[in-house]
């Protein structure tokens, strides 16, 4: 699109085209709210040239604030209309993007499924049976479908990779703090992050490299340098369960999809180090058995109070248990994965990356409607223990399973190492010989970016300005 509009196209010919493919895509539980296309049209014709993200159309999580649109987390009785932008969106307007609509969610962003909202199940665009994952469902399905090429999600537990594999596309989740989370309900304050989904890895980077950088707004907010995509280092570190320990469910399809994308990587020269996985399982069995459940409870303790029947049912049933939790049971928890962390330390001493699945196995939305606590427990497998050890991590699909479900691996990295598991990704992805999401497009080669910043960018001024 950035080259369409420099060569000269109009950025209300392809925002016109967008709000065709939404229209003809026809899902009412895909956006809670989508805009007035003569607004963003209006929008279109004001823009400045020269925006990294001129005329870029992209959908919004509908946890994030966009001034002017109700916020509603997935529940019509906690909405509210924001006055101004998340920072997030700020930046992404900044640089010339246009937001087209928010998108459903699991209520509260509680949830890997996409089931758990009064909004509908957004359909999965590669097959309809299937859930579309969660919590962040209608970014990710919007960007399969192709009908915006970014759209921002959130990640706390997994809500911006388990989508991504669930959808055939890449799903971003920066170091914490990276990308401001001022005007973003928060799930857990502490571990929450803003994620970027898109059908490549360099359209992600793009975006995530005009949101990223210090908000004094957002206490959790931190700097970062963001640095550039680039090649795969030679006889690059990558960590692996061992077999024994690699967990799917029963899912052949997928045992075997993940031991044929640890081929593909040692093809890209790759070394795969076998490391101990127990800890990290460990640590991702905190994030609801802990006292981080209580952190859900503080945003909706008063709609609990007051309209306990307005919270879905599922989502009602696990977040009550965080008021239970006592000081105590809270330090002692932090104390255990304080011991975690340090193993966790050690094991990135031997290794470079992890590569693992992006989530063991999939489900039908029968499935999941059927069984909904416990199959969406087992998803988080992969996923949980991300955000309490402060790393990065890039899902990226690996293929597609015989029987037609996607599979994908995310590349992990210790917090500030996101250029790093980015270039891996995209240079993983470029070799999968995959089509986009659920389109016919394939997937280009990865782009090389140089690893200086760009003049005029946020960091690149603040090198300067240093």
């Amino acid at each position: 699109m950035v080259a369409a509009y420099r060569s000269g196209a109009k950025a209300t010919d392809l925002i016109d085209q967008a709000f065709d493919r939404i229209a003809a895509y026809a899902d009412p539980a895909l956006f809670i709210a989508l805009r007035d296309k003569s607004e963003v049209m209006t929008e279109a014709r004001k823009l400045a040239p020269g925006g990294a993200l001129h005329g870029v159309p992209v959908a919004v999580k509908d946890n994030i604030d966009v001034g002017g649109m109700p916020t509603t987390a997935g529940c019509p009785a906690y909405a509210y209309t924001p006055g101004r932008d998340a920072t997030v969106v700020a930046r992404l307007k900044a640089a010339g993007a246009l937001i087209v609509g928010k998108t459903n969610l699991d209520q509260f962003a509680t949830g890997l499924v996409g089931t758990r909202s009064p909004y509908g199940v957004p359909r999965n665009p590669l097959r309809a049976d299937l859930i579309p994952g969660g919590s962040s469902s209608g970014s990710a399905t919007a960007v399969a479908a192709g009908l915006v090429p970014v759209a921002l999600g959130t990640d706390t537990a997994g809500s911006g990779r388990v989508p991504a594999m669930l959808n055939n596309i890449v799903g971003l989740k920066p170091s914490l703090g990276m990308l401001s989370t001022a005007g973003v309900v928060p799930a857990c304050r502490t571990l929450d992050c803003v994620s970027v989904f898109a059908l490549t890895v360099a359209d992600a980077w793009a975006a995530l490299a005009a949101m990223a950088g210090h908000d004094p707004h957002d206490p959790f907010s931190r700097s970062i340098p963001l640095g550039g995509l680039g090649t795969v280092p030679p006889g690059v570190r990558i960590g692996v369960p061992a077999p024994g320990e690699r967990i799917f469910f029963g899912d052949r399809l997928a045992a075997d999809a993940y031991t044929a994308a640890l081929g593909r990587l040692e093809g890209l020269g790759a070394q795969v180090v076998e490391f101990d996985i127990e800890p990290f399982y460990e640590t991702a069995r905190l994030l609801y058995e802990g006292p981080w459940l209580a952190e859900r409870f503080l945003t909706i303790r008063d709609l609990l109070a007051s309209s306990p029947d307005a919270i879905h049912p599922v989502t009602r049933e696990i977040i009550v248990e965080g008021a239970r939790l006592s000081a105590p049971d809270a330090f002692a928890a932090f104390y255990k994965l304080e011991g975690l962390r340090r193993v966790a330390d050690a094991t990135f001493r031997g290794v470079d990356a992890l590569a693992l699945p992006s989530a063991p196995t999939v489900y039908t939305v029968a499935q999941v409607l059927a069984d909904p606590v416990r199959l969406n427990s087992r998803l988080g497998t992969y996923t949980n223990f991300v955000n309490l050890l402060n790393l990065c991590a890039v899902a990226v699909p690996a293929s597609l399973r015989p029987d037609g479900a996607p599979f994908g691996i995310t590349l992990i990295a210790p917090a500030g190492r996101d250029a790093f598991v980015a270039s891996i990704a995209g240079a993983f992805h470029a070799a999968t010989g995959l089509t986009l999401g659920a389109t016919d497009l394939p997937v280009p080669p990865p782009i090389e970016r140089d690893t200086r910043p760009a003049a005029g960018t946020r960091e690149a001024i603040h090198k300067k300005s240093a």
